[in-house]
């Protein structure tokens, strides 16, 4: 799919974003201002970036655990969201989502998940009334490697086959279930193969590739709008850091790190990519990346300058009345 200067900076912006979000949330955590778990999303940002582009405000994202990048990919609020990791009342979800709780319903950011392998089931959800109210919307659900094994998952794959749901299935596998390598956790070695057989079009792709996920999941939402029902994608990435904050992921082999870095990075691949065939220059480049760094330093300042929920807010926010 061609995609002129704009959209190649939109998409550089949003992978840079997550690029520098993530690591200011880790030192963040380390320093005692964000409560909770963490996990960093760094090392697939094409992947929540070729797949979120395709994505109107009107579509449905579901997220995982590694949610941060999917929630800036479908461009929440970066504020906001800050905010909302520390814990206090201006974030998005008013201080009580956190890390693995963040939503933004306006965004159509179903919320990242603590549970694993709960994305699908609430996509299907979204994409069974888009189909019933005939909204020609979709749903895209973002699932790791290790929920990729879960029976909701499978249930969901069925369900949107047999009523022919709107709805894309997204595998990030990054090598890692938690400290258990996918190699030896997924069975059939096959991801995407294993949703085949529940009766979709299903493909692996490059997850380092921003134009390889890109051309995927426009070809995956293409056929949802138009009817064509379900899709799966694999997209094979990496992880940069481990499970979670302060991981010492004694799992990974000699040297691991050292490679990914030096040879797996989706947005190194794709600076060079559009450097060298003249698409984008480095100039423009750098002053996203000034930019973005600007605007991450100003949501740090006001997320800690940002008072707490009240204790009155306890019970409030808990369950819609319909």
């Amino acid at each position: 799919m061609a995609l002129q200067e704009k959209d190649l900076l939109r998409a550089y912006r949003l992978m840079s974003t997550i690029r520098q979000f993530e690591p200011r949330v880790d030192t963040e955590f380390q320093q005692g201002n964000i409560p909770g778990f963490v996990h960093d999303y760094s090392g697939q940002e094409a992947v929540a970036t070729g797949a979120c582009m395709h994505l109107t405000k009107d579509d449905y994202v579901g997220s995982t655990h590694r949610g941060h990048g999917h929630c800036i990919a479908k461009v929440c609020d970066i504020k906001g969201m800050m905010a909302e990791i520390m814990g206090r009342s201006t974030g998005l979800c008013r201080g009580k989502g956190g890390s693995m709780h963040i939503a933004d319903i306006n965004q159509g950011m179903l919320g990242a998940n603590a549970i694993v392998g709960g994305a699908p089931p609430l996509a299907i959800g979204a994409a069974l009334s888009a189909k019933t109210l005939g909204t020609k919307n979709v749903s895209l659900s973002f699932t790791g490697d290790g929920g990729s094994n879960q029976g909701t998952v499978f249930e969901s794959m069925n369900l949107a086959v047999v009523l022919q749901l709107p709805t894309i299935f997204m595998f990030e596998n990054n090598g890692y279930g938690e400290h258990t390598a996918a190699k030896y956790a997924v069975g059939s070695g096959d991801i995407a193969g294993r949703a085949a057989g529940f009766g979709m079009p299903a493909k692996r792709v490059d997850g380092l590739d921003f134009f390889a996920v890109y051309d995927a999941v426009g070809e995956a939402v293409e056929r949802a709008r138009s009817g064509g029902g379900p899709s799966a994608i694999e997209a094979s990435a990496v992880r940069f850091g481990g499970h979670f904050i302060g991981d010492p992921q004694l799992y990974r082999g000699e040297g691991e790190h050292e490679r990914n870095r030096r040879d797996n990075d989706c947005i190194k691949i794709f600076s060079k990519k559009v450097i060298s065939e003249k698409m984008l220059k480095k100039s423009q480049l750098n002053s996203v990346d000034k930019e973005i760094a600007q605007l991450i330093d100003t949501a740090v300042e006001e997320g800690l300058s940002a008072p707490w929920p009240s204790a009155e807010e306890l019970l409030t926010d808990v369950y819609s009345n319909y």
